[in-house]
């Protein structure tokens, strides 16, 4: 798969260390992976939930050391992953980021 933009997990890599590594091996494996549907992605990535969001399409969400909320949209048809977001799970459980996307 393609990630669109890896250069913004770089940018959350630099604002949040401690999530660093577990980034990196998040980057590799998506990079390395191609999964035709969610349900085959969480085959390798369990932790992986979608959630409708305001404008009614659907995002997945990835737990990230089970310190963040990494929000992504994926087009399984294109086997493209787009970077929303990465929010603390306490920004996350607030909602406020589902009506901007």
């Amino acid at each position: 798969m393609r990630i669109i933009t890896t250069k913004r997990l770089r940018d959350y890599a630099e604002r949040h260390p401690t999530v660093a590594p577990t980034l990196a091996h998040w980057t590799e494996l998506i990079l390395r992976s191609r999964f035709p549907s969610f349900v085959t992605l969480r085959r390798l990535l369990p932790s992986a939930d979608q959630v409708e969001v305001a404008s009614g399409r659907t995002v997945t969400i990835f737990n990230i050391k089970n310190h963040y909320r990494l929000i992504t949209a994926i087009h399984y048809n294109h086997q493209i992953v787009y970077i929303l977001r990465l929010l603390t799970h306490n920004e996350y459980d607030q909602g406020h980021w589902k009506k901007h996307l």
